[in-house]
């Protein structure tokens, strides 16, 4: 069950112009890719994004969602020239690529900059910007799965007062699959929905509080 942020109609749209955001952010204003992804998050344009808002997933171009977050920000910055660069850089990389890992994921930006900073996106370019995207994203699931050490079915069993073995016969979801799960050998979210359903059914959860977002 593989639940994505947004249409894919939007996909190719969106990595665009998040390429675009960070390059122009980067190389017009200056400013520091992780400063700028600071603020980014604390718009409303992260939020608007991530969601698959066609505004700024289709409708807005890169320099105007610069200007948007620098805005909101309150920096009081000169309103350079729109430009769109044909030599995409390593920003423009990391952009590209980032916004498809949330598309793909369905994580939130917040989530995702918590485990892994703009900064070692960048560091990431010279061995993957070549590379098929899914290379990318298998990467960016080690780091996470590293910074949060827990999955939320792990977390939720515990709290619940469960063993593997009492949630297995609760939920009727061999134990081998739940502890595959917990050890993100598999991801719950490319399981089938149904498994998800009684595995929350037994932990008196939503189906939504088990997937790794």
């Amino acid at each position: 069950m593989v639940i994505h942020a947004y249409s894919e109609d939007y996909l190719h749209s969106a990595q665009r112009i998040m390429g675009d955001m960070l390059d122009y952010a980067s190389d017009s204003y200056e400013l520091d890719p992780d400063d700028f992804f600071q603020m980014f998050l604390i718009s409303d344009v992260a939020y608007q994004f991530q969601t698959g808002n066609p505004s700024y997933v289709a409708g807005k171009t890169g320099c105007e969602l610069v200007k948007e977050v620098i805005r909101q920000s309150g920096l009081n910055l000169p309103d350079l020239p729109e430009e769109m660069y044909l030599d995409k850089s390593p920003e423009y990389w990391a952009g590209h690529a980032l916004a498809f890992y949330q598309w793909y994921t369905g994580k939130t930006f917040q989530r995702i900059y918590k485990a892994v900073s703009v900064r070692e996106i960048l560091n990431m370019y010279p061995a993957y910007h070549e590379m098929d995207i899914m290379q990318f994203v298998s990467a960016m699931d080690e780091k996470l799965a590293d910074y949060y050490k827990e999955t939320n079915l792990k977390r939720l069993r515990q709290y619940a007062g469960l063993s593997q073995s009492e949630l297995a016969e609760l939920s009727k979801v061999p134990l081998r699959q739940i502890q595959l799960f917990e050890q993100r050998q598999r991801k719950i979210n490319h399981t089938k929905a149904v498994t998800v359903l009684m595995l929350a059914r037994a932990l008196g959860c939503r189906c939504e509080d088990l997937l790794e977002i």
